[in-house]
């Protein structure tokens, strides 16, 4: 069983939590990836320090890239992208969780934005 499950108690990997950017920094340390579903425009600009990017139309045809083994937090600007992209992985049996406000919480926390080449980033 997962982690998010066993913390959670989800059932059949169809459900996901919504979490606060503390509580995904903690799945983080604890072996979660990290995937930001945005545009890769959105992505360029700026975003977390070690985030994946799996645009979220394209994760139907790339969620093979992340193993079903290990926790999944998604992130996108507001949190309604990375919602749809938890469900979807949900229901194909991936342990996810979606950051509640996004990368625009994640700025707001205090949190790395950085854009490419590793340079400060912002989040548009």
């Amino acid at each position: 069983m997962g982690l998010l499950r066993r913390l959670f108690g989800r059932t059949a990997g169809r459900s996901f939590e919504t979490v606060d950017v503390e509580r995904a920094q903690e799945l983080l340390r604890t072996g979660a990836v990290l995937v930001d579903v945005r545009t890769p425009q959105e992505y360029r600009t700026g975003h977390a320090p070690g985030a994946r990017h799996i645009p979220l139309d394209a994760l139907g045809t790339r969620r093979r890239e992340l193993s079903p083994e290990r926790p999944v937090v998604l992130v996108c600007r507001s949190g309604a992208r990375s919602a749809a992209a938890a469900r979807q992985l949900a229901e194909a049996g991936y342990d996810v969780a979606s950051l509640r406000g996004g990368m625009q919480a994640w700025q707001r926390a205090g949190q790395r934005v950085v854009g490419r080449d590793g340079r400060p980033g912002s989040v548009a």
